[in-house]
């Protein structure tokens, strides 16, 4: 499961297959070739996306669905 203080290296690493959902929802930068270090919170922030309860939720349903 992922959390907003996980770091976006460990998130790419373990769940590689969210880079697209993730990419839908405003966090565009995790596959662009940019180093991107930090967590998926502070990159959120840094988008101007407020809502990042939301996509971990979002985020960790889709590999609830992909567990099944």
């Amino acid at each position: 499961m992922i959390h907003k203080e996980m770091l976006i290296e460990d998130l790419v690493q373990e769940y590689p297959k969210l880079i697209g959902p993730l990419k839908m929802e405003g966090i565009v930068c995790l596959a662009c070739g940019e180093a991107l270090w930090g967590t998926l919170e502070a990159q959120a922030l840094e988008k101007g996306l407020n809502n990042i309860d939301d996509i971990v939720e979002k985020m960790n349903a889709l590999i609830l669905e992909e567990a099944l």
